[in-house]
């Protein structure tokens, strides 16, 4: 069926494949949306900041 080096290369493939299957998952559940999260926090201050400069000069 397999000769030894084709069933170190498909056990290699294989770990490649799932540890980006992996990577995916953890960036998308939760990189992705702590980046957004805090980008959205971020220009939510510097408005509020904004606002308050504004509201302090009229």
């Amino acid at each position: 069926m397999f000769e030894f080096d084709q069933y170190l290369g498909f056990l290699a493939f294989l770990t490649i494949l799932t540890i980006g299957f992996w990577l995916l998952i953890f960036l998308l559940t939760f990189v992705v949306p702590y980046w957004i999260i805090g980008a959205n926090l971020e220009n939510f201050k510097l408005r509020r900041e904004a606002k308050k400069k504004a509201r302090e000069q009229a």
